[in-house]
């Protein structure tokens, strides 16, 4: 197995049910990944850690899920240059996410974080998968064949009516 391109970090692993849904993305485009809890706020050294060697590790991507005061995407593009999806997750304190979606969406000029829709964790594997797809030809092709399924299945859903 080759290096993994992808990293998926959430502040818990309450939130692994929602995170694997970029992992299993990732999957299908054969894009491999390493899957971490890393909190901001209880290990921030680790957290650090993790930002600071992602590009040296081979890492062109960070996804980071989070809920409540969700820190950990900011913090992680905070110290990185690598691109870093934030996936704002609706947990069990949280003031019906949006407190993760406004923590992770509105980040100071310089510091971008492409945020996704709360708990979407699979269409932040997509965006990973986008990402790779303009410099590696065979992740582009599989994203150009699944976009034609998603085609496909609306079509025989008009079709069905």
């Amino acid at each position: 197995m080759s290096k993994p391109k992808v990293g998926i970090i959430m502040g818990s692993s309450s939130d692994l049910n929602v995170m694997q849904q970029a992992a299993d993305m990732l999957n299908e485009f054969a894009i491999d990944c390493e899957v971490s809890v890393v909190s901001a706020h209880r290990t921030p050294e680790a957290m650090m850690e993790y930002a600071t060697s992602a590009r040296d590790r081979g890492l062109t991507v960070i996804i980071a899920g989070a809920g409540g005061a969700a820190h950990l995407p900011g913090m992680v593009a905070s110290v990185t240059t690598l691109p870093v999806i934030g996936v704002p997750i609706k947990s069990s304190n949280s003031i019906d996410g949006w407190d993760s979606v406004l923590s992770i969406l509105q980040m100071p000029a310089g510091i971008p974080v492409a945020t996704v829709a709360l708990d979407g964790a699979k269409n932040a594997g997509i965006l990973a998968a986008e990402i790779i797809g303009t410099f590696d030809a065979e992740v582009a092709e599989k994203l150009a064949v699944y976009k034609v399924t998603l085609q496909e299945k609306v079509q025989r859903m008009n079709d069905a009516l």
